[in-house]
């Protein structure tokens, strides 16, 4: 393994650049659901060992399911709030710079950034982000939770790949220019 571990947004988006309706309303996603077509989520999972999210989406993501679906990973829930870990799910109240920098540091596979937003941002502030994998469904929402927010530096990127999907979903993949 090398030590270039890239930390990775993989996220979805409506067109007009909402990851969630108001009151983290997430129905519109289901208008892509396809029998047997999970838009390379599984192979995605597989490329990473690590995922880091905000407590906001981690909650959803309980009231969802059973049991939280990264726990055979090194979770990293990025909370103002100490808890005891749960198996490798860790609650984490540092500095989340400090997180990726250390994390990074480490061997292993690549960093899955799970959302949301606030989480999202706080990584592009601080130009953490290496590449970008969204998902973007064919809908207008209007109003909700912005994917990227105001206020961050500029970044250049570069294309690595598109894919367009029969329910009218594509799937963009950048990589930070210069990285």
């Amino acid at each position: 393994m090398t030590m270039d571990r890239k930390v990775i947004l993989y996220i979805a988006t409506s067109l007009d650049g909402y990851i969630a309706k108001p009151n983290n309303d997430l129905s519109f996603l289901s208008i892509v659901q396809k029998e047997g077509e999970d838009y390379g989520y599984a192979q995605f999972v597989n490329s990473v060992d690590t995922v880091v999210l905000g407590r906001k989406t981690y909650d959803y993501v309980m009231t969802q399911v059973p049991e939280f679906p990264h726990a055979d990973k090194n979770s990293f829930i990025i909370t103002r709030t100490a808890k005891p870990s749960i198996g490798k799910t860790n609650f984490y109240t540092g500095k989340l710079k400090y997180l990726i920098s250390r994390l990074k540091s480490e061997q292993g596979k690549n960093i899955f950034i799970d959302g949301g937003a606030e989480i999202v941002n706080e990584l592009l502030k601080e130009k953490l982000i290496d590449e970008f994998i969204i998902s973007v469904i064919p809908i207008l929402v209007g109003n909700g939770t912005k994917l990227f927010k105001d206020g961050r530096p500029e970044q250049k990127l570069e294309l690595i790949s598109t894919k367009q999907f029969e329910k009218g979903l594509i799937q963009l993949h950048y990589k930070c220019a210069g990285s």
